[in-house]
């Protein structure tokens, strides 16, 4: 069979590949050298990013621990302000008991100030003092009609309860030095 004439074969002649160049020593060593480079610079990235992540989480852990260390730290700093109040109020309470006794003036002082206080539309007022603090004031007290000394052997010394109608005031030293502790605590920004 023959090939038609319409039809022509082409034949084409492909160039030949180059031969085949293998790199240089040199060049190989910049290839080596640029892929190491580039591993390095990738494998910084990604340590840098473990590294940071690390940094972060053990921040977190040392302020979880400094957390639990400082509640307990606050808890015994509220613990001890309300020991030293009550050793403050103790204290002052031995000590003014002790200038009541020496010096009875100041007990009559207090007395007239609480009836001072109450006093008022003419009540009948009624002081109630430790039995030893009546004997110590009585010559210092000049009481208007209405107005009582009545001995409480509940009381301490320096101690005092006013009753007048519907008022009730609690004079005693520690009621006293506790509501002053108070005022002291709340200025400084403490709880009593």
């Amino acid at each position: 069979m023959g090939v038609p004439d319409e039809i022509e074969t082409i034949t084409a002649h492909e160039p030949a590949p180059p031969p085949l160049q293998l790199p240089t020593l040199e060049e190989v060593q910049a290839i080596r050298d640029a892929a190491q480079d580039e591993g390095f610079q990738q494998g910084h990235g990604e340590g840098y990013a473990q590294g940071q992540a690390e940094v972060r989480r053990l921040i977190a852990q040392i302020e979880g621990i400094l957390d639990n260390f400082s509640r307990p730290l606050v808890r015994l700093e509220n613990e001890v302000v309300g020991a030293l109040g009550e050793l403050s109020v103790r204290i002052a309470g031995a000590l003014i008991g002790r200038a009541y006794e020496a010096d009875p003036s100041l007990l009559a002082a207090l007395v007239n100030e609480a009836l001072e206080t109450v006093s008022g539309a003419q009540r009948e007022v009624e002081v109630r003092l430790h039995p030893d603090d009546i004997a110590a004031i009585s010559a210092l007290l000049a009481l208007p009609e209405g107005q009582r000394l009545a001995p409480d052997t509940s009381l301490s010394r320096g101690d005092l309860r006013v009753h007048a109608e519907s008022v009730r005031i609690d004079g005693t030293l520690d009621a006293r030095l506790r509501a002053a502790l108070g005022t002291v605590l709340r200025r400084a920004g403490a709880t009593p």
